[in-house]
C-alpha cells in the first residue's frame, strides 16, 4: 500500500526485453534507499513494482506484459514519480493507493488557475469504464499522485495542482495529450461493487 504522496522524481534510464516484458532500470533520484531490498514494492508512475536488482542510486524492476498493457510510460526512458511502500507507523498524508494501475487517461487541458498564485487546472479525460468511480471531492492518483477531484463531467474530470505538487512530481511537466496512469479510490470502487451487488 500507499499513500500518494511522491518521495522523489525518479528516471527510467535503460529499458530491456526481458520474457514478455521489460526490464526497468530506474536512477532514483533523492529517493532515500537506506532501508530498500531486493522483494521491496515500490510504487513507481503510480504502478506498484517488485525491486528486482539494486545498484548504487538505480533499481531494476521487471514490468510483466499485463502492466504493460494497462499503464502508461513503463516501456521507456523518462522521468517517473516514486514513493515507497507504507509502514504501518507511516502517516497517511494523501489516501490508500494500491498500486494497481486502473487505466490510462488522457491530458486534455493544463491552465493557470486565476488566482491561484501558480496553481493549474488540470483535467482529464478518464476511460469510460472508470468514470463512475470518480466523484467530486474524492481521491484520484494521478501517475501515483494523490489528489482530490475538483469536478467531473461525465468521464472527464479536474484537479487543481499547487505549486508543491508541481515542483515535487512529475505533474508540472504535463500537457495536453500526455497520458496518465489512473487508480480510483478504493473506497469508491468497493461501494459501487456493493451497490451493484444489491440491485
Amino acid at each position: 500500500m500507499f499513500s500518494g504522496i511522491v518521495e522523489s522524481v525518479g528516471r527510467i534510464v535503460r529499458v530491456a526485453p526481458r520474457g514478455d516484458g521489460v526490464r526497468i532500470a530506474v536512477e532514483t533520484g533523492r529517493l532515500d534507499l537506506s532501508d530498500v531490498r531486493e522483494g521491496d514494492s515500490l510504487a513507481v508512475a503510480g504502478c506498484c513494482l517488485t525491486v528486482v536488482e539494486t545498484a548504487g542510486a538505480t533499481l531494476g524492476f521487471d514490468v510483466s506484459a499485463e502492466s504493460l498493457a494497462c499503464t502508461s510510460g513503463l516501456d521507456r526512458p523518462g522521468e517517473v514519480n516514486l514513493e515507497k511502500a507504507l509502514r504501518l507507523s507511516d502517516r497517511l498524508g494523501g489516501h490508500l493507493v494500491s498500486g494497481h494501475v486502473d487505466g490510462v487517461g488522457a491530458v486534455v487541458r493544463v491552465a493557470p488557475v486565476a488566482g491561484g498564485e501558480g496553481s493549474r487546472l488540470l483535467e482529464v479525460d478518464a476511460p469510460a469504464a472508470l468514470a463512475r468511480f470518480i466523484a467530486a471531492k474524492g481521491s484520484i492518483a494521478v501517475d501515483g499522485v494523490s489528489l482530490t477531484v475538483n469536478a467531473v463531467q461525465g468521464s472527464r474530470f479536474a484537479v487543481n495542482l499547487i505549486p508543491h505538487t508541481l515542483a515535487v512530481t512529475t505533474l508540472g511537466r504535463l500537457a495536453a495529450g500526455a497520458r496518465v496512469n489512473l487508480e480510483v479510490d478504493l473506497v469508491a470502487r468497493y461501494v459501487v461493487r456493493l451497490a451493484e451487488s444489491a440491485r
